[in-house]
C-alpha cells in the first residue's frame, strides 16, 4: 500500500471529505488529492500532522510499520508519542532492521541508503511546497483579476470624461461638439449616435462629413448647417464593434479638415452576458505515456454574478443569459457537457455559481492538444457566445495535465463560430 492510498484509507475510516482533512491541516483540497493520487508527497511537518490526527505513526503513513499502531493510552489526544518524536531515528532503524542482515561493516551503506532516501523525501517535499505556492500564486492571480474587474465599472465613467476633456483640449477645428450613444440592436450588430459639431471658423456653403471608423468599415453622413446658424448635426449608423471613432470633416471649397470627435470602445464585448468559468482537479491529473487521460468524475462551476461585466454605456446593457450549458472541449471541439446539480457534499463553503458534473471520461491526447472547460450562452439578442476556462494540456516530461502554454492558446482562433458543439 502506497503512502496515498494510506492517507486515503485513513481519511475515509475517520469519515472525513477531502476538504475537511484539508482544513485541518491548513492546506487545499487539491493538495489533499495530489497525496492520495501519489501525485506528490506530503511535507515533514504534515506526515506528523497526519499522524496525530490519525492515531498513527509516521512509520506507519511512510509505509515502515504494516498495520496501524495503537494509540499511546498516557498519550493525550493530539499529542506526539515519543516514538514520534523521534521520527528520523524510527525511520532511519527500521529500514535497517528490514534488510538481510550481513555482516558489520555492510551496515554502513545500508545507512547512506536511509540518509539517502531521507535527503530524497525531504527534496519531493520541497517540490510540493513550491507546487503548493504555484497553486496559492494562481489563486491570488486570479483574486486580482476579479478585483479589478469589480473596479472597472466605476472607472469607465471617469475615464471617459477625461477622454472627452483632452479631445477637447486638443480640438482645433471645433468650437463645440457633442457626441450621444442613441441606441444600439446588438441582434443587428448596428448601433447609431447622435453627433453635433460648431466649427470654429464658420464659411458660407460650409458642409460637415460624420463619420464612423469601426475598425472594419466607414460610415458617413453629409449634412449642412441648421436653421440656427452654424451647427451641424446628423444621426449616424454603423456596425458594433469594440473600436468605434467618430470624426467629422468640414469641406468648404477645395478645403477638408477632420477632426476626431469621440472613440468608443468595448461596446460588442460589452453587450455580451459575462460568465466566469471554474474547474477543479483537472490540474495535475495523470497522462499515460500513450496520452490516455482519464477522469473520474469532474466539477465545474459557471458564474454569472460577481464577475457580470461592467454596463459600457446604459444604452447598451449586457445581455441577458437565455440558456447556459457547460462542457468539456479538446481543440475547441466538444467532448462531452456536463449536467448541472447541486453542490457536492464534500465542497464546503459557499460556491459562486451552479455545479456541474461531468461523469467518467477517458480522453486521448496529443502533444500540442488544448484541454479546456468552457460556456456555450445563447443571449437575449439571438447570438451564442462560448466562454473557456482555463487551459490545460500534456506536459510529457512530468505525465500530467498542466495549464498549456499562453502563445499556444493565444494563437487558437476563440471566436464562437470556430468552437464545435
Amino acid at each position: 500500500m502506497t503512502v496515498g492510498e494510506r492517507i486515503a484509507q485513513l481519511r475515509k475510516e475517520h469519515t472525513l471529505s477531502q476538504e475537511e482533512l484539508g482544513e485541518q491541516l491548513n492546506v487545499s483540497r487539491q493538495a489533499i488529492y495530489k497525496w492520495e493520487r501519489n501525485a506528490s508527497l506530503p511535507e515533514i511537518e504534515k506526515l506528523i500532522a497526519l499522524s496525530k490526527l490519525f492515531g498513527v505513526s509516521v512509520g506507519y503513513l511512510l509505509g515502515v510499520e504494516e498495520q496501524h499502531a495503537q494509540s499511546d493510552p498516557a498519550t493525550a489526544p493530539g499529542e506526539l508519542s515519543e516514538q514520534q518524536t523521534k521520527l528520523a531515528e524510527e525511520i532511519a532503524s527500521r529500514y535497517i532492521a528490514a534488510l538481510p542482515q550481513t555482516a558489520k561493516r555492510k551496515k554502513w551503506p545500508y545507512v547512506a541508503a536511509v540518509a539517502a532516501a531521507v535527503a530524497v523525501l525531504l527534496a519531493l517535499s520541497t517540490l510540493n511546497g513550491k507546487l503548493n505556492r504555484l497553486d496559492q500564486q494562481y489563486q491570488n492571480l486570479q483574486n486580482s483579476i476579479v478585483n479589478i474587474q469589480d473596479t472597472v465599472s466605476n472607472q469607465i465613467g471617469g475615464i471617459s470624461n477625461r477622454v472627452e476633456e483632452v479631445l477637447k483640449s486638443q480640438n482645433t477645428l471645433t468650437a463645440d461638439y457633442s457626441t450621444e450613444l442613441l441606441r444600439a440592436d446588438p441582434a443587428a450588430g448596428t448601433v447609431t449616435f447622435a453627433l453635433r459639431a460648431v466649427p470654429k471658423t464658420y464659411v458660407d456653403g460650409m458642409q460637415a462629413v460624420f463619420s464612423a471608423d469601426t475598425g472594419t468599415s466607414t460610415s458617413a453622413e453629409t449634412t449642412d448647417t441648421t436653421p440656427s446658424g452654424q451647427e451641424f448635426s446628423a444621426e449616424l449608423t454603423c456596425p458594433l464593434t469594440d473600436d468605434i471613432r467618430l470624426n467629422v470633416t468640414f469641406l468648404s471649397g477645395d478645403k477638408k479638415e477632420t477632426q476626431l470627435l469621440m472613440q468608443y470602445d468595448s461596446l460588442y464585448s460589452g453587450s455580451f452576458p459575462s460568465v466566469s468559468v471554474e474547474d477543479y482537479n483537472l490540474m495535475y491529473h495523470k497522462v499515460s505515456s500513450d496520452g490516455l487521460l482519464t477522469l473520474q468524475g469532474q466539477f465545474f462551476t459557471a458564474d454569472d454574478s460577481h464577475l457580470a461585466a461592467p454596463i459600457i454605456n446604459e444604452a447598451l446593457p449586457p445581455a441577458e443569459i437565455v440558456s447556459l450549458r457547460v462542457g468539456l472541449f479538446l481543440n475547441q471541439r466538444l467532448l462531452a457537457w456536463a449536467e448541472p446539480g447541486a453542490q457536492p457534499d464534500s465542497f464546503h463553503g459557499d460556491y459562486p455559481g451552479t455545479f456541474y458534473y461531468l461523469p467518467m471520461l477517458e480522453i486521448t491526447l496529443h502533444p500540442g492538444d488544448l484541454l479546456c472547460p468552457a460556456a456555450v450562452i445563447e443571449d437575449s439578442c439571438g447570438r451564442t457566445s462560448v466562454v473557456p476556462g482555463s487551459w490545460f494540456w500534456w506536459d510529457q516530461s512530468s505525465g500530467e495535465l498542466t495549464w498549456a502554454d499562453y502563445e499556444a492558446v493565444n494563437a487558437a482562433d476563440q471566436s464562437a463560430e470556430n468552437w464545435q458543439f
